[in-house]
């Protein structure tokens, strides 16, 4: 055969198998408001830079009729590309085949461009819309779920692993998301569970929506399974973008630098943190007030918002931040707020971002609820993860540092680099009123006015004690800062930790308290 009508049967090939699942499961898709599969690829990556593997790929099941089923490509579309021209693996379930359900070849095909992402040490980005295990091929679905795992977990702290759910995620499936290091939802869109309402309803007779259950809003609200909220899938794909300019391609290098940038004049960080201590600010505005540009790029914006975490900029270099959120709960510890603050420290000391901690908090959150839901163990989580960590790691204290919280917050104790305070920090192992009435409770009972004694006890202990200047006596803050000088004090300490080298007995891997 000519090579002309090689070309013309390859063109004719490609053109049968580019219709995914056929135009009227393509229209039913888009009124759905979702984009195919295709174009969610070609709308992620540089213009032109998309190239597709394994188009040709067959399923194999010949069972309960499939023998007789052509589904292009076996439901799901895999290649690289490029993101600011940086290259990148990448996958795309098609709901219009066969509802993009995961069979033997499906899985190998999403194996084989996670293998090609490990060995090239380029980010892997996952587009799920799926309905989950293909019925029909049996324990080979299941096998192929398991195999994608296991790559997740042998990825994990080597590549940057980016889950984007647009459509169901059912069952086995929202396993691979949760062992991913980023998980992105649209709203009205993603749905996210391990069992439907069918199955509860079955159960145990309770009736939900699948929104209800495991919408978008639901994963960035309530669980935490997810890290960024879109309202569309156009906004969803500029937040991906603006995360990969933040984070390295692979354990081995070190984000992007970009030119310095000043913050901006409107973010005057003097007037951001009230003189009283009982009054809330935004620390987000803090963290604006220091990073290159005002920005900042927040993660987990709606879940447990008494600790905010993120990345922004320093002199154009990534730094993760951690900061307590004085507006939310006081700012305080719990169960929630650890969890989300240790695993974004070990994603920032996996991958070489250096840690700022911003902290001003009264402790842990106290309560029967919280200590029956084990807050000593999800607690221990973060007092692990900022030990474990070997990255250039910096404290701010901007005002209260209290008890157990104090240690927590990546203190010179858990062996900090640098600790900075501002003259308003508090450190001390309670607040002033809760100290003076357990240290002072005899004076007070047996003074003529109590009121009167109490209040003079509380002022003997905030001189004493509700101040920067005893731990700094004892060296465990380096220095006390001017508000303003905070950006200056940062970027000095990181530029002298930058060949920071850190020693550790040898082992296979520790234990955290997960």
């Amino acid at each position: 055969m000519p090579l002309k009508k090689k070309i013309l049967e390859l063109k004719k090939r490609k053109e049968e198998v580019l219709q995914g699942g056929g135009p009227k499961a393509i229209a039913k898709q888009q009124a759905m408001g979702k984009m195919t599969a295709r174009e969610r690829i070609l709308a992620l990556l540089d213009e032109s830079s998309f190239h597709e593997y394994d188009l040709f790929v067959e399923h194999s099941a010949r069972e309960f009729g499939m023998d007789g089923k052509v589904l292009a490509g076996d439901g799901v579309v895999i290649g690289t590309g490029t993101i600011f021209g940086s290259p990148v693996a990448i996958f795309a379930q098609d709901f219009t085949v066969m509802g993009g359900s995961l069979g033997l070849m499906h899985a190998r095909k999403i194996t084989k461009i996670m293998d090609y992402a490990i060995k090239m040490r380029m980010p892997l980005i996952g587009i799920n819309d799926s309905g989950g295990a293909r019925i029909q091929e049996g324990v080979n679905s299941l096998a192929g779920y398991g195999e994608i795992f296991y790559r997740n977990t042998i990825a994990s702290g080597v590549i940057p692993q980016i889950s984007v759910i647009l459509g169901p995620c059912a069952g086995g499936a929202v396993y691979s998301p949760a062992l991913t290091d980023f998980v992105f939802v649209v709203d009205n869109i993603s749905k996210m569970f391990i069992t439907g309402p069918e199955v509860i309803k079955s159960v145990l007779g309770e009736e939900i929506t699948q929104e209800e259950l495991g919408g978008a809003r639901v994963h960035c609200e309530t669980t935490g399974n997810a890290h960024f909220f879109a309202n569309s899938e156009a906004e969803c794909f500029e937040q991906i973008k603006k995360l990969i300019t933040f984070i390295p391609w692979n354990n081995s290098k070190k984000a992007l630098r970009f030119e310095p940038k000043h913050p901006k004049a409107q973010y005057k960080i003097g007037d951001i943190v009230p003189d009283n201590p009982n009054k809330p600010y935004d620390v987000r505005d803090v963290i604006r007030a220091v990073v290159d540009d005002s920005d900042f790029f927040e993660i987990q914006e709606m879940w447990a918002q008494n600790i905010v975490i993120g990345f922004g900029r320093l002199n154009g270099d990534t730094i993760g931040f951690v900061a307590n959120q004085p507006k939310v709960l006081a700012g305080v510890l719990d169960c929630d707020s650890s969890d989300k603050a240790a695993r974004f420290i070990r994603f920032c000391d996996a991958f070489n971002i250096p840690i700022v901690t911003f902290e001003d908090l009264p402790g842990y959150l106290p309560g029967v609820d919280q200590e029956h839901q084990g807050v000593i163990r999800h607690g221990a989580k973060m007092l692990y993860a900022y030990s474990e960590a070997t990255v250039p790691r910096i404290t701010v204290i901007l005002r209260k540092a209290y008890g157990g919280g104090y240690i927590a917050m990546n203190s010179r104790h858990l062996q900090a680099d640098f600790v900075f305070a501002w003259p308003l920090a508090e450190i001390a192992v309670m607040g002033p009123e809760g100290a003076a009435n357990i240290i002072f409770r005899k004076e007070i009972m047996e003074a003529e006015n109590p009121d009167e004694m109490r209040k003079a006890k509380v002022e003997e202990y905030k001189e004493k004690f509700a101040n920067p200047y005893v731990a700094a006596s004892r060296g465990y803050v380096d220095t006390v800062v001017e508000p303003e000088e905070t950006r200056k004090f940062l970027i000095h300490a990181l530029e002298i930790s930058l060949e920071k080298v850190v020693e550790r007995p040898s082992r296979k891997h520790g234990i955290p308290p997960f």
